[in-house]
């Protein structure tokens, strides 16, 4: 089958893309970490559609806190003649839905309207792990002459991929002839291949004070006042020290975002003993995670010193860059050419603040490439998938399987092994 029959066979598919998408999308797979039953139900639904394949291998890692939970990985291949797979590799869980009054529909339920499915995960990851489905719908098994062809389907991307790509890299399941492409970030139009991503650590700050009627603070100690002063002071520190900034990534300075919080008291009139907030932290390579967290260890004890709360400054989880993929590989350009064969643009390299199961190749000394259309409404309320979008992946993804595991046409060199600058690679921790 030629190309163009394959890409009119996609074409051709849309409805049966947004079915997929909408019955995949009503299986909630949510990390267990995070209130949810992991993606057990969902590989149940995934692995019934994939047909066709050489081999399909269904890889169960037990959950870290609850081995009776399973969190499922799916690598299906098509064979091809010569040394090397060319992967595809989407996850399959998603962050919760969030405040359901900002859902103008069931989150758990894909809805199709206007040309979008919208539920939690169609864009992150759900648009990947479809696209790469049908990108290799059509293309025959026996008929590859070049490279092997392969989708990734993992677990535990939200939380930290220990149990997900971390553990499949750990148990030699990729060659180092292999080609990696993670679909995990998107541009508009595809106008990008993300090749570097930003360090990620995440701090938690928890202040003990002294809670207290609200009409005598003077007998307490205020932990969320203490908490506040904390935060402008960590956030001052920290954008000041780490300031430097990169052109390459988007943006070009290390971010440093308040996000997740308890609730400091249920009434009006009390003064809170306790608060914690935590801090995620995106910042440029060159910097050490170490400094940023010595840096905001050293606010903490100025703080607590002048205003007597107890303050513990803590490391949640950290991902360290593993530096830049080449933009001068054979796996880049095929990448490319099949993106401006499609798109008609040629697309640029950029960094990104990550962090994906890219950056775990990296890691490891290995090329990775990140890509994919849209971009804009992932983890937010109301998150959706633009079918055109989903479907020019698709495209792409297929073009780039037939010329490189049908046609053969690109001699694909061994992985370079980078050293990994810094500290070791892949350190991570969990509350």
């Amino acid at each position: 089958m030629e190309l163009g029959e394959i890409l009119g066979k996609i074409e051709a598919s849309r409805d049966d893309i947004v079915d997929t998408m909408c019955g995949m999308i009503s299986i909630p797979a949510i990390s267990p970490e995070v209130g949810g039953n992991g993606e057990a139900a969902r590989a149940d639904y995934l692995m019934g559609k994939l047909e066709g394949f050489d081999s399909v291998q269904r890889i169960d890692v037990p959950h870290f806190d609850d081995p009776t939970i399973m969190r499922p990985n799916i690598l299906a291949k098509k064979n091809g003649k010569k040394r090397g797979t060319v992967w595809i590799i989407a996850h399959t869980d998603t962050v919760p839905a969030g405040d359901l009054d900002k859902w103008e529909t069931d989150p758990f339920t894909g809805v199709y309207r206007d040309g979008r499915v919208y539920g939690r995960g169609t864009e992150d990851n759900g648009q990947s792990v479809i696209s790469s489905i049908f990108a290799s719908k059509f293309i025959e098994k026996g008929a590859l002459e070049g490279m092997s062809l392969g989708i990734a389907l993992v677990a535990d991307e939200e939380m930290a991929s220990s149990m997900g790509i971390c553990h499949l890299i750990d148990e030699n399941c990729f060659d180092p002839a292999d080609i990696f492409v993670v679909p995990d970030w998107g541009s508009p139009g595809g106008s990008c291949i993300e090749v570097n991503e930003k360090s990620l650590i995440w701090l938690r700050f928890d202040i003990e004070g002294r809670a207290c009627h609200a009409s005598t603070p003077d007998k307490g100690a205020n932990a969320l006042r203490a908490g506040c002063r904390l935060m402008g002071g960590v956030l001052k520190d920290l954008e000041h020290r780490f300031g430097d900034s990169d052109q390459i990534f988007t943006p070009p300075v290390s971010s440093f975002e308040p996000t997740k919080c308890t609730v400091a008291s249920e009434n009006v009139n009390t003064v809170p003993g306790e608060w914690s907030f935590n801090i995620d932290a995106r910042v440029l390579p060159k910097y050490d995670l170490d400094d940023v967290l010595a840096a905001a260890q050293r606010i903490g004890s100025t703080v607590a010193k002048e205003t007597g709360a107890v303050i513990k400054v803590s490391e949640v989880q950290r991902h360290v860059s593993g530096g830049s993929s080449s933009v001068d590989s054979p796996a880049y350009k095929a990448l490319s050419d099949a993106v401006e064969s499609v798109t008609g643009r040629a697309p640029r390299a950029v960094g990104v603040g990550g962090a994906t199961c890219a950056n775990f190749f990296r890691q490891k000394g290995y090329d990775a490439y990140v890509w994919q259309t849209g971009g804009g409404t992932l983890h937010a309320p109301n998150e959706y998938v633009e079918i055109d979008n989903l479907l020019t992946d698709t495209k792409v993804f297929a073009t780039l399987f037939y010329n490189l595991c049908v046609k053969g046409r690109a001699a694909i060199r061994i992985c370079r092994v980078r050293p990994i600058r810094g500290m070791a690679a892949g350190v991570m921790s969990r509350r």
